[in-house]
Order: C-alpha cells, then structure tokens, then sequence
C-alpha cells in the first residue's frame, strides 16, 4: 500500500433516519482499507476503522482528512 491514506465520513439515507459510514483509503490506489457503519457520528468508529487499517497495512507516513469533530477529536490525532 502506498504511503498516503485519507478518511471520510457519509451519510446514508435510510427509511427512518441516516447511517454513517466512514471509509480509509489509500490515496493511490483509492482501495478501500477499512469500514465501519453506524447509526451514531461519533469518533470512536472512525477510530475502529483506523485501528483496522493500521493493522492489516502499517501506519501511513502522511494521513489526510476533512476538519470534522470526528477527525479533530484527540484519540483520532493521537494515533
């Protein structure tokens, strides 16, 4: 995998309400790394899917993300 890897969040419109789901790539190849669906926006399942993805590939040298909460909370920018 290449050195470069960037994170997402998205909404999915469901029946009743949205579900959230956060996808790690890799910048290069654009292969989806890791992903997690939830009903809830909060940062600790962004961070399951970083944890995820660190795993099965390394850490990346350089990790790129929007400024939302999820990606500015202290356990994301800590790892």
């Amino acid at each position: 995998m290449g050195h470069v890897r960037c994170a997402d969040i998205t909404y999915i419109p469901m029946r009743r309400g949205f579900r959230h789901l956060v996808a790690i790539m890799d910048w290069h190849s654009r292969k989806v790394l890791a992903w997690r669906i939830s009903n809830t926006q909060e940062a600790e399942v962004c961070i399951e899917a970083l944890n995820e993805a660190i795993h099965r590939f390394g850490a990346p040298d350089i990790m790129n993300t929007d400024q939302g909460s999820q990606f500015t909370f202290f356990a994301w920018t800590d790892h």
